[in-house]
């Protein structure tokens, strides 16, 4: 979802930024000597379900993070023309699955201000399986849960890591993302194709 469908810049912001000036505030560090102290700890975390988590960052950092969330909601936003591409996948006789490792109080927060719910058959949260999508073993159980053919899945996301996991469980249609946050111009690589437009996908039969 974030960095696919969403713009990854609330994410971005969120973490790098509103999050810091947060934890400075209160512990009455400048914003450098905030992020100092926080970067090492979230890199600690990254891909494991820590990371997704608000109730593990909410406890380990002192801060309420769905309301520092919530405070900043208008900066979330739809990535460009994928409310084009859900419209089209919606008018197809395809299934179509959200998996996210989205925290379920943050996939709220995103689904109510965007909208798109009704565009999906079903929406999972990683935190359903207690694993998040870079490990194989989610992808397992999501196979488990859902009985899809990966021979037959089609598969976007954003996180190289995530892709990886997917493609070693055996989903054969796989799209990275060019630029998942809409203000940054980092050079992305990947192994896999890249998507820049969504409506690069259509007309979809």
């Amino acid at each position: 979802m974030d960095g696919t469908l969403l713009d990854l810049h609330f994410d971005n912001y969120f973490w790098q930024i509103h999050v810091p000036e947060h934890y400075g505030q209160k512990h009455g560090l400048s914003f450098e000597e905030s992020k100092a102290l926080l970067y090492p700890r979230f890199t600690a975390q990254q891909g494991s379900l820590n990371w997704y988590c608000l109730d593990f960052w909410s406890q380990d950092l002192g801060l309420d993070i769905v309301q520092l969330k919530h405070n900043i909601q208008e900066r979330i936003a739809i990535r460009a023309d994928a409310l084009e591409f859900l419209q089209a996948l919606a008018s197809s006789p395809k299934q179509v699955w959200l998996v996210t490792n989205a925290h379920p109080q943050a996939l709220a927060l995103k689904l109510n201000k965007t909208l798109i719910s009704h565009y999906f058959d079903h929406i999972i949260s990683s935190h359903q399986f207690a694993k998040p999508k870079e490990y194989l073993e989610f992808w397992h159980d999501l196979q488990s849960y859902a009985h899809f053919n990966p021979e037959r899945t089609l598969f976007i996301d954003d996180s190289e890591s995530v892709l990886m996991a997917a493609a070693k469980f055996g989903i054969k249609n796989i799209l990275s993302i060019k630029q998942p946050d809409s203000q940054s111009i980092q050079d992305r690589q990947s192994q896999f194709p890249m998507l820049e437009h969504f409506k690069d996908l259509l007309p979809i039969a």
